[in-house]
């Protein structure tokens, strides 16, 4: 378990590398103190964004700061800090941001992507903190994870190693059935409008989700044979829907080849506000407590 000793007085800045906004916050006491945002520059140069990046963290600097984590949608070398094509910022196609951020501000700094930010979250600052072995998993518009072993984020090569959602699946990929992308390919609508109908008592509606959660249920197995975690939990839009399907999800996890170890498994839905923000302040926390 997470002690709050072990975060108590410290401040660090999590940024969140959105696709319309940069957000920064500075956290101390598990608590965000300051934020600054603004939006993304529309624009092919990488240093106007990068620009951008450092005034917004300039704005909730100060000398306390110990150190930075970044979060981002992409691609990262998480131990030297580089990004690789940024989903909608398509001027940052291969950033070394660990060097350029820490030039600027003489303080460690920690890039990771979001799903994996999410779970470092998740473990410093929300249901993660019961759990030495955790999957955080993002099911919203797409499906990935993050992956707490031992207390922290599992290293890995490519920061890869949570990217459940490309695994082939039927057809396609386990992203394509097990995220919201499954009612907008099979019913032409939104997860979060589906939810709505269901609300409503909508039969087709409920029945929709039923068939979701098989396909969620086969992927969660999947990541209890890779990883074998204690718990999973759960994040993005799909999983505020969660009374909808859980009880088709559970039928599903039951018929799992290892009896012991779907009795075992807590399935839990994040209630961390501001997780991104946090997430990525988590990032220093991961490398240093």
């Amino acid at each position: 378990m997470v002690s709050d000793d072990k975060t108590k007085g410290q401040t660090v800045i999590g940024v969140d590398m959105g696709g319309t906004k940069i957000r920064t916050g500075k956290v101390k006491d598990n608590q965000i103190i300051a934020a600054a945002s603004d939006f993304v520059p529309k624009t092919d140069k990488e240093q106007e964004v990068t620009d951008m990046l450092i005034k917004l963290i300039r704005q909730v600097f100060d000398k306390e700061v110990s150190g930075i984590g970044v979060g981002v949608p992409s691609l990262v070398d998480a131990g030297r800090g580089i990004v690789y094509n940024v989903q909608n910022i398509p001027a940052w196609k291969e950033v070394y941001l660990k060097d350029v951020l820490e030039k600027e501000f003489n303080v460690p700094v920690y890039v990771n992507n979001d799903a994996n930010c999410f779970a470092t979250g998740e473990r410093f600052f929300g249901k993660g903190r019961d759990y030495e072995d955790f999957v955080g998993l993002i099911c919203g518009t797409g499906l990935g994870a993050g992956i707490i072993k031992g207390g922290h984020l599992m290293p890995d090569t490519n920061c890869g190693s949570g990217e459940f959602g490309e695994i082939y699946y039927l057809d396609s990929i386990f992203e394509h059935y097990a995220s919201g992308q499954f009612f907008e390919r099979q019913f032409g609508v939104s997860g979060d409008e589906m939810a709505k109908r269901a609300g409503n008592g909508d039969q087709e509606a409920e029945k929709a989700f039923s068939e979701f959660a098989v396909h969620l249920g086969k992927a969660i197995k999947t990541i209890m044979l890779a990883v074998d975690p204690a718990a999973i939990i759960m994040g993005g839009g799909v999983s505020e829907s969660y009374e909808f399907y859980r009880d088709a999800l559970w039928k599903e996890i039951q018929d799992f080849p290892y009896p012991k170890s779907a009795g075992k498994l807590k399935i839990l839905i994040t209630e961390t506000q501001e997780i991104a923000l946090l997430g990525a302040a988590a990032l220093y926390f991961n490398a240093t407590v």
